[in-house]
C-alpha cells in the first residue's frame, strides 16, 4: 500500500513508521519537523504544516493516510477536506479520553463521549483535550463517512515514551531497594506502542472503518501484578509498599503524574477497565508485559540522565513517604 503518516516522529509514529516499513508498505510523512529535528528514517518525508502547507500534497495519491497528530478539529477538518480526493481510507488516533472520567466499568465504543459547551475553544488543556478529540473524530467521520478508522488508544507505553509515567515503574524497579506504589488491587490499562501500530496498520490494510478501544491487556492486569512481573523481568531486589488511597492524598502525592498512573480507587475502576471486546475480535494482540518492561528499561538507561521527566516521584519525597508507611 502507498501509505501517508501525518506526523509520525513522535512515539507511536516511529513504531508506525517501523512496522509499515516491515510489512512492505511505500511510505510518505508529513510533518512539521519540529518535535524531533533529529529524527531520521527511510521514509519519504513532506515537511509542512497542516494549517497552511497541505497544498504540498497536491497532486498525490496515497491508498490511505494514518493522522497521528490531530488535536483541533479545524485543522483536522483542513485535512480531510484537502485529501478527501487523494486517500481512499482516513485513520485517526484517537484517546479514550473522549470517555469522561468517571463512568460505570466495562465502557465500550457506545458508551457516552464529552462534548465542549464552546466549539470555537482551541486551548488544549485536561478539561478541553478528550472532547477536542471527539470533534476531531467528528471531522475525519464526516468527510470520510464510510471509511473512516477511529483508534481510540489507551496510555501508549514502551521505549520512546516521552511522558515517563511506564518508564517510571521500569526504572525504579531496576533501581531496587524500597519502594513506594499504589494499592496492589488498582487495575491498569496500557498498550505498547509497537501493539497498537500493529493493530493499527492491520485494520488499515483492512480498509476497515468504525470505532476501536485499544488498549490492554486482555485481562485485567493489576498494579500489584505488574510490579510483580516488572521485578521478575528486570531481577529486581525491590521491595514494593503498596499505600492506601488515603495515606496517599493524606501525604499530598499528585495522582498519575506524581506518582505516576495512580488514580483513586473510583477513577480507576471506571477508567482503567475499558471494554476491548471489538479490538480483540478484530485481531488486536499484544506482547507480554515483561517484555515491554525490559525494552521499555533498556530504552531508559540509555538516555541522558537530566532527561526531561514529566512523570516522578522525587526520591526525597518517596523517602519521607516510607518513613510515614513503615512501622
Amino acid at each position: 500500500m502507498d501509505l501517508l503518516i501525518i506526523g509520525g516522529t513522535n512515539f507511536l509514529g516511529p513504531a508506525l513508521i517501523a512496522e509499515a516499513l516491515a510489512s512492505g508498505h511505500r511510505l510518505t510523512l508529513f510533518n512539521r519537523g519540529e518535535s524531533r529535528p533529529d529524527f531520521k528514517t527511510d521514509a519519504e518525508t513532506i515537511t509542512g504544516d497542516r494549517e497552511t502547507d497541505l497544498g504540498r500534497l497536491a497532486g498525490r495519491k496515497w491508498d490511505a493516510v494514518i493522522d497521528t497528530c490531530g488535536y483541533l478539529p479545524r485543522l483536522v477538518k483542513l485535512s480531510t477536506e484537502a485529501l478527501r480526493g487523494q486517500v481512499d481510507h482516513y485513520a485517526f488516533i484517537s484517546t479514550l479520553s473522549v470517555y469522561p472520567a468517571q463512568g460505570a466499568a466495562n465502557r465500550d465504543e457506545s458508551a457516552e463521549v464529552l462534548t465542549l459547551a464552546d466549539r470555537t475553544v482551541e486551548d488544549v488543556t485536561g478539561e478541553t483535550y478528550g472532547p477536542l478529540k471527539v470533534l476531531c473524530e467528528a471531522a475525519a467521520q464526516s468527510q470520510f463517512p464510510a471509511k473512516a478508522l477511529i483508534i481510540r488508544s489507551g496510555l501508549i507505553v514502551g521505549p520512546r515514551d516521552p511522558t515517563n509515567r511506564f518508564t517510571y515503574w521500569a526504572t525504579r524497579t531496576a533501581q531496587g531497594g524500597q519502594a513506594i506504589a499504589p494499592p496492589a488491587e488498582q487495575p491498569i490499562q496500557f498498550i505498547d506502542a509497537r501493539d497498537l501500530a500493529a493493530f493499527t496498520l492491520r485494520r488499515v490494510e483492512a480498509r476497515a472503518a468504525g470505532i476501536y478501544n485499544v488498549t490492554g491487556p486482555a485481562r485485567r492486569l493489576t498494579f500489584g501484578k505488574l510490579l510483580s512481573l516488572a521485578k521478575e523481568a528486570l531481577n529486581s531486589d525491590v521491595r514494593f509498599h503498596y499505600c492506601d488511597d488515603d495515606f496517599l492524598r493524606e501525604n499530598g502525592v499528585g495522582e498519575f503524574m506524581e506518582l505516576p498512573l495512580w488514580v483513586n480507587r473510583e477513577l480507576a475502576e471506571s477508567f482503567m477497565t475499558f471494554n476491548i471486546d471489538r479490538a480483540l475480535r478484530a485481531g488486536l494482540t499484544f506482547r507480554e508485559p515483561a517484555q515491554t518492561i525490559r525494552d521499555t528499561w533498556e530504552w531508559a538507561r540509555a538516555q541522558p540522565s537530566d532527561a526531561p521527566k514529566p512523570a516522578y516521584l522525587p526520591p526525597e519525597k518517596e523517602a519521607a513517604l516510607l518513613a510515614a508507611w513503615l512501622p
